[in-house]
């Protein structure tokens, strides 16, 4: 029997018998194993208690996003498919490739016990806008046609199996929905229960003074001046886990935002 401890670093772990007799010392690999996130363990970070929020927000491998304007709502079916062959290694090899781990392996590796970092690594490499190697590349202007429009796709396991198979080179192209489609699948893989979330008329604040600021000259005209922008709608994360850092009010759902607008830190 094995038994981990529930803040334990999720990942791939060698299993090694070591038997000591006298002065000497043998050793046989027995195999590999993987530990992630567990939502139906009561000291895990992201234990949910309720079993239908599990099956839902766990294990639950089809979706519906919300996508369109305040007027016209529409609903798209999205396939997650976290428990796919295949996608597992795919996750975990997602790790290894951040910008993360490639600065520091053993600082990064021994934080993955804690779903706000780990949420933090998956976020930036959705996206492949930082030069990464992250899984999708996001575009919202001129022609698709010599690549994936993304209003064609309708599920995240073509688009993380194309990335591996193409050497991990984002895949063209994504938008919002679909980064956060992609997301929710690989934190739902790795244990992290995991929601979307659409919001129309979203508004994003640049300059971070709680308003969406348009400027217009004396004649009325809008002028083109200001950082601010207004979509129609935006699609991101929530996911569940404890915030020790922060205090118990602020346990539950956490927003992850995997689109690319500004960079954080």
């Amino acid at each position: 029997t094995i038994s981990s401890p529930a803040n334990a670093v999720i990942g791939r772990y060698n299993l090694i018998l070591q038997v000591t007799s006298g002065n000497k010392i043998f050793s046989r690999f027995l195999g590999q194993f993987v530990l992630l996130f567990n939502p139906w363990c009561p000291g895990d970070d992201v234990y949910m208690a309720n079993e239908s929020e599990r099956q839902e927000y766990v294990l639950n491998e089809n979706g519906i996003i919300f996508v369109g304007n305040a007027k016209y709502i529409e609903a798209r079916g999205w396939y997650y498919g976290q428990f796919q062959d295949h996608l597992l290694n795919i996750c975990l090899t997602m790790l290894d490739l951040s910008l993360y781990y490639r600065q520091d392996a053993a600082i990064d590796v021994s934080r993955r016990g804690d779903p706000k970092y780990v949420g933090r690594v998956i976020s930036s490499m959705i996206n492949g806008n930082d030069n990464d190697n992250g899984v999708l590349l996001g575009k919202w202007q001129g022609s698709f046609h010599s690549h994936e429009n993304p209003s064609r796709w309708d599920g995240s396991v073509v688009i993380l199996q194309k990335w591996r198979q193409d050497n991990y080179k984002p895949v063209q192209y994504g938008q919002c929905w679909v980064f956060a489609g992609v997301m929710c699948t690989v934190l739902r893989c790795l244990g992290i229960p995991t929601r979307l979330v659409s919001n129309f008329n979203s508004a994003h604040d640049v300059d971070r003074n709680l308003s969406i600021d348009k400027y217009y000259d004396s004649s009325g005209k809008s002028l083109n001046i200001g950082k601010d922008s207004t979509w129609d709608y935006h699609v991101w994360n929530e996911s569940w886990f404890i915030r020790s850092d922060l205090g118990a009010s602020y346990n539950g759902w956490q927003v992850l935002d995997a689109t690319p607008q500004e960079q954080s830190k």
